[in-house]
């Protein structure tokens, strides 16, 4: 196939340091893990994500954790399947506010080259590329990865939710060729549910080959007005500044402080730095990583201390202490007086 004519993408800003995704990529994750059989709760636990993310979908976790987590599920069930069967629950709705905008386009293109602009606020490892020529369109995905891992799971439940995603805005009768790298799995019965026959594996590249016209297909939900809504909104929040290391380890360490494993080791692995270099590029911003930890108990402690119904224990799990003496002791050093006189004398935070 001689694909002559490439889109031009635009770019967002430059790769981060770790790659974030939003925790609208754990939906529905707790009810496929328990019908292979899985805990998920532990789980999530020995992959290394807060199960809070199930609450909130706009909490990032990092795209390590998330890769260990569907790899660690796929192998433990003996499910070749497991990201498909996640991929089976996505609906536009999981891209927050992208799948607004795309509902909204005049075109499939447009929808497809917004999802490509804005992706990077949805999950910051995915790499889409839209090539087109002679007839033929080709929008192809990957994960970026520091070092050989497994990424099977993550590649199919991408491929999915894009087939889902462009199926749903171009309707249930399209039938596009679906492309893997990988092999084949030994049972096809959920590939086949959600794609049909045209599924190849050993392929150059991962994703979908459809016709140019596909893509030139209208959206009857198209709204202008909106759409140059949600574009603007999207806009404001690709142009902020978020690659600094210390943005990145303030992050990480908010996601994984009730943990109790929350060290500078982790979170250096996490951004893919030694525990040495860290310290150094901390540094060269003026922080450290300690201050940043402090930063974010602060903000925890006086954000949450005022509400009466709170438990204490509950405050200092939340805060990252192993014990509620241990937090009392913090406390005691840091506002010179107890949580409990500070809760009974004080109606506002002691911070602001």
């Amino acid at each position: 196939m001689d694909l002559t004519v490439r889109a031009n993408l635009p770019t967002a800003f430059a790769p981060p340091v770790t790659d974030l995704i939003r925790s609208a990529c754990l939906t529905s994750y707790p009810e496929i893990a328990r019908s292979v059989g899985l805990d998920p709760m532990r789980m999530l636990k020995v992959a290394g994500i807060d199960r809070r993310s199930l609450d909130d979908p706009e909490i990032k976790v990092s795209a390590a954790s998330l890769g260990r987590l569907l790899e660690g599920s796929a192998q433990a069930a003996k499910a070749e399947d497991f990201g498909l069967r996640l991929a089976e629950t996505r609906t536009l709705s999981i891209l927050g506010p992208i799948g607004l905008l795309l509902r909204e386009e005049p075109t499939v293109r447009a929808a497809a080259m917004s999802l490509i602009r804005y992706l990077p606020l949805h999950n910051e490892s995915l790499d889409l590329r839209l090539e087109e020529g002679d007839g033929v369109a080709i929008l192809s995905a990957g994960i970026r990865v520091t070092r050989p891992v497994a990424v099977r799971q993550g590649i199919e439940l991408t491929v999915g939710v894009l087939h889902r995603v462009l199926r749903s805005l171009i309707g249930a009768h399209w039938k596009p060729e679906i492309c893997f790298t990988h092999a084949a799995p030994r049972r096809r019965d959920t590939h086949r549910k959600l794609f049909g026959d045209r599924v190849g594996f050993g392929r150059d590249f991962n994703g979908i080959v459809c016709e140019t016209q596909d893509l030139d297909r209208r959206i009857p939900t198209a709204d202008p007005a909106l759409a140059r809504y949600a574009r603007q909104h999207l806009d404001s929040l690709l142009a902020r500044p978020n690659t600094r290391l210390s943005d990145k380890t303030r992050e990480l360490i908010s996601l994984q402080l009730a943990s109790g494993r929350c060290t500078i080791e982790l979170v250096a692995g996490q951004l893919n730095v030694n525990r040495r270099l860290l310290h150094r590029r901390l540094a060269e911003e003026g922080l450290t990583f300690s201050e940043i930890m402090e930063g974010v108990r602060t903000e925890i402690v006086t954000r949450t201390l005022p509400n009466p119904d709170r438990p204490l224990t509950a405050l200092a799990d939340m805060a990252g202490f192993a014990s509620l003496s241990a937090f009392s002791r913090w406390f005691r050093t840091r506002f010179q007086t107890t949580p409990t006189a500070w809760r009974t004398q004080n109606h506002v935070p002691l911070l602001r």
